[in-house]
Formats: C-alpha cells, sequence, structure tokens
C-alpha cells in the first residue's frame, strides 16, 4: 500500500503526481500483468539472451 503524506496547501494534481511516480517505481502494474499469463521459464530466458545480446550489440556498434 502507498502512502504518500500531502502538506497543508499543497495543491491537489502535485500529490497525484507524487503518487503516479511512486506507483511506477514499485512495479506494481508490471508484476500483475507479468502473473496475467504463465510464461515458461524456458521461453523467459530465451527472450532474456535475445534482450542481452540485442544490447550487447548496440554497444558494440557505439564502440566502433
Amino acid at each position: 500500500m502507498l502512502i504518500i503524506p500531502i502538506k497543508d496547501g499543497e495543491n491537489i494534481d502535485r500529490a497525484l503526481k507524487r503518487y503516479k511516480r511512486k506507483f511506477d517505481k514499485t512495479g506494481t502494474l508490471r508484476a500483475l500483468r507479468s502473473r496475467k499469463n504463465f510464461t515458461k521459464p524456458s521461453v523467459s530466458k530465451r527472450a532474456q539472451n535475445q534482450k542481452a545480446q540485442y544490447v550487447q550489440r548496440l554497444k558494440d556498434s557505439v564502440e566502433i
């Protein structure tokens, strides 16, 4: 549960913005979406390897 302390005279829009930022940082929504569908460990590992290869290729192309 996220708790956002609101100071006296603080604008509600600013408090909502802080709440949204804190909510995004916790990764709650991402976790809910990932739990919605089951992915086999082999599929998730393969996706992780592909992402690592992609990032490595990007880094190699920048260094050249």
